[in-house]
């Protein structure tokens, strides 16, 4: 990674890939609420993955059954009925780099190798400066671990632009090359507003693309790429990436606005080349979208049509959501006979995806 930020200040400078393009009309195949899987079980920030006997999900660290799990896991093998893990952990071990006391293992990602192995791509809070997160990279034989990082120091780690999240894998199908998309966390070093970066100066929060070595999903080829970062229409930050090869076309799919905001979405940028220029169309999905509250995080099987996201389920008795603790009390009182989190998590929830033209429609 050495040598990525001045070039990215040159290519955010000279690009002119990062254009909003008029918004797209996704369409949603369904009038009814949607139902989160596994009966609303806390689930944020998942990942999927399809392996030979089905789909393989891991989220955000959350507790269960009273223990804290850093990477939680559940699996379907049909993509209809999810069982959930509970306190099976994907990476009970922490590497000497992460803050041992509140690790805020966050958004982890697997992808398979060409030898069949496993590497698992995550956020983590640093031991030094707790406040800073960076990105790691842990391997295992079984796809459902444990996984192993035994690194002294964080593998991406841009600390002078507030750290790096929401690692995502990709496999490139027209060329068989491997990379990795990342946002750079600008907003933890904002000035303040929604989620730190809405008051001027905005820190640039891209969504970089990185070239991984084919066979051990690792070694870094050449130095990351810009793809898109944060407008004004995108409040604080652009973050969650997830890059498909869809119908033809590289597909990014990412979240814009505040996570503790109603705003949060469902948001993606499309292009005919993988480094761009990507435009950015939709929202696919909103609060209200089928009776959900601040959806985000998608992540598709990598060029495949299946996603998994999170969300709330739409609140109910009126209660005010104009504020980041306004949401969260809502949160909290959620209809439960909806399934979901009554404890104020994230649910997951599940979509079959398609692209004509430039609109991605989704089927639940």
């Amino acid at each position: 990674m050495v040598g990525v930020f001045p070039r990215f200040v040159a290519a955010l400078a000279a690009t002119s890939s990062f254009l909003l393009a008029q918004p797209a009309s996704a369409a949603l195949r369904r009038r009814n609420n949607l139902m989160p899987v596994m009966g609303g079980t806390n689930f944020p920030d998942p990942s999927v993955i399809r392996t030979g006997d089905g789909w393989h999900a891991f989220s955000t660290n959350s507790a269960a059954s009273g223990k804290q799990v850093n990477v939680p896991m559940a699996f379907t093998p049909d993509f209809k009925t999810w069982t959930y893990r509970g306190t099976k952990d994907a990476m009970p071990k922490l590497a000497p780099w992460i803050h041992s006391k509140s690790p805020k293992v966050w958004a982890p990602d697997v992808s398979q190798l060409p030898d069949g192995s496993f590497i698992m791509y995550y956020t983590a809070s640093m031991a030094k400066t707790p406040a800073t997160h960076c990105i790691g990279y842990a391997t295992s034989k079984n796809v459902e671990g444990p996984y192993v990082d035994g690194a002294k120091s964080a593998w991406i780690c841009p600390t002078k632009q507030g750290g790096a999240i929401d690692p995502s894998g990709f496999l490139d199908q027209k060329t068989g090359k491997r990379y990795i998309v990342y946002k750079v966390d600008g907003n933890s070093i904002g000035h303040g507003g929604e989620c730190g970066n809405t008051f001027l100066p905005i820190i640039p929060t891209p969504i970089m693309l990185q070239e991984l070595s084919p066979t051990d999903g690792h070694v870094t080829i050449g130095t990351a790429k810009p793809l898109i970062t944060n407008d004004l229409a995108d409040g604080p930050y652009v973050e969650a990436p997830s890059l498909t090869y869809l119908d033809g076309k590289y597909v990014l799919f990412f979240s814009s606005q505040c996570y503790a905001m109603p705003k949060y979405d469902v948001s993606y940028a499309i292009s005919d080349s993988l480094t761009g220029p990507y435009l950015k169309y939709g929202p696919l999905l909103v609060t209200g979208s089928l009776g959900l509250t601040a959806p985000g995080g998608l992540d598709i099987a990598v060029n495949g049509d299946h996603a998994v996201f999170h969300a709330y389920v739409s609140l109910t008795n009126g209660r005010s959501v104009s504020s980041p603790q306004g949401l969260i009390d809502a949160y909290s009182h959620t209809d439960r006979h909806r399934g979901s989190d009554y404890k104020g998590g994230r649910a997951m929830f599940t979509a079959i995806l398609s692209l004509k033209g430039n609109t991605v429609s989704a089927t639940y």
